[in-house]
């Protein structure tokens, strides 16, 4: 993240909660059962969502709806590999899957050539 103005003023839940693609709802939810999502809170109880906040719930939303897990087991995530495992979980699925696609492109040329190969096998030995 660079450090423009966006990158680091607080947010609030209508903010997040777009930001993130989750309800509102589920975000009060996701602050009573982690207790590391922990927004400012001005008057009248408005929230006020810091970066950190946001890559938290970022990370979280990924463990939960794209890994398939569930909050137990991120929980237990968070206290086996650290806050800043989760934080960075986003940026590791989208470097997983870029890598998946590549090893797809990689194997498909290994099939092409070893295709090539064989039939270059079997003219020569028709001859």
């Amino acid at each position: 993240m660079s450090d423009t103005p966006s990158d680091i003023a607080f947010r609030t839940i209508s903010e997040v909660a777009e930001l993130i693609d989750v309800q509102q709802h589920v975000l009060r939810f996701w602050e009573s059962k982690f207790e590391q999502i922990q927004p400012v809170k001005r008057a009248a109880g408005r929230r006020f969502y810091r970066p950190d906040d946001v890559a938290l719930i970022a990370g979280i939303r990924h463990a939960l709806y794209d890994q398939g897990m569930t909050i137990k087991g991120v929980k237990k995530m968070i206290s086996d590999r650290g806050l800043a495992y989760i934080c960075n979980l986003p940026h590791e699925l989208e470097s997983a899957a870029q890598t998946a696609q590549e090893s797809g492109a990689n194997r498909e040329a290994l099939g092409r050539a070893r295709s090539a190969l064989l039939k270059a096998r079997e003219l020569l030995s028709n001859d």
